[in-house]
């Protein structure tokens, strides 16, 4: 399979690295795995460009990314429905897309498994048209990333310390936003929260926020109970703990699709997808398409 490697110099890994040497560690470990592959390195403005050049070059049957999550989410949304094959490599904060396809999180170990995974059909989202693979949020999760980017920082741990300080701040003055959630069999939900957020897949138990089932074909949808400042302490912690079922402070819903109706003034919030803050829109329409991006999946070769 031809591949074309895109490595976003900005993320945060590889912000610090020897780029030239991993550029010669994935032609090489590709190639053992039966593979050619094209690498070239971008600036985070030039990566639109570079992956709609990979997605209209028919010699290009797959993209491995190199970045955040904002970049895989990027890339998943021009490789969907295509045929072409998505691969991880984690170059990020937090990974979570890679984590849900259990590629290593060291860039010499995820080229190892990534050079003999085989391809899998995992699922992914849409809002309003837009695709992603991780979640769409409002409330508390905008604020936090509003305030995060108010921040500066230059390195991995620094983004990591900077949403730690922000996510305090969220916390001590939570938004309130009040919303309709409309499911398919005429199943409705009208609250008043200070987030909610809705999932390409439920997340998984025991660990930070990501599923362990990328091909489970459902929308998870979590709704923030929790009012006071000590409620909202209690739902970060049991968050960061992955406990999600046992959470008083959070309702949990499952379906294929949802119609979000925004009841607050929708122009005083802002919404996140994939970590990327975003305009608001009065009606959001969610929807999951299993099956319709096709990834390396490292996980599938233990279980063969």
């Amino acid at each position: 399979m031809h591949f074309k490697a895109i490595l976003n110099s900005e993320g945060g890994t590889l912000r610090t690295a020897d780029t030239g040497a991993l550029s010669e560690e994935i032609r090489e470990k590709f190639a053992a795995g039966g593979h050619t592959v094209d690498v070239v390195l971008v600036q985070g403005k030039e990566l639109e460009s570079e992956l709609d050049k990979a997605v209209s070059d028919e010699k290009v049957e797959g993209v491995l990314i190199g970045g955040g999550d904002g970049s895989v989410s990027g890339a998943a949304a021009r490789l969907m429905n295509t045929g072409k094959v998505l691969a991880v490599l984690p170059a990020g904060t937090m990974n979570l897309f890679a984590r849900s396809l259990q590629v290593p999180l060291d860039l010499s170990g995820a080229l190892d498994a990534l050079a003999v995974a085989p391809v899998s059909d995992v699922d992914i989202a849409t809002a309003n048209g837009r695709p992603f693979v991780h979640q769409y949020s409002l409330g508390m999760h905008a604020k936090l990333v509003h305030l995060r980017e108010q921040r500066e920082f230059a390195s991995r741990l620094g983004k990591i310390r900077a949403s730690a300080q922000a996510a305090i701040g969220a916390v001590l003055n939570p938004p309130r936003i009040r919303v309709r959630l409309e499911m398919p069999g005429g199943t409705e939900v009208e609250t008043r929260t200070s987030s909610i957020g809705i999932t390409n897949n439920l997340y998984g138990e025991g660990h930070i926020p990501y599923t362990d089932t990328p091909d489970g074909g459902t929308l998870g949808i979590y709704i923030t109970k929790a009012r006071s400042r000590r409620e909202m302490f209690a739902f970060f912690a049991m968050m960061a703990l992955g406990r999600w079922k046992t959470n008083d402070q959070v309702e949990i819903h499952q379906t294929q699709s949802v119609t979000m109706h925004i009841l607050s003034s929708h122009r005083k919030f802002r919404c996140v997808i994939d970590g990327e803050l975003c305009r608001l829109e009065p009606k959001v329409e969610v929807a999951i398409h299993p099956g319709a991006l096709k990834v390396l999946r490292p996980a599938l070769v233990d279980k063969a």
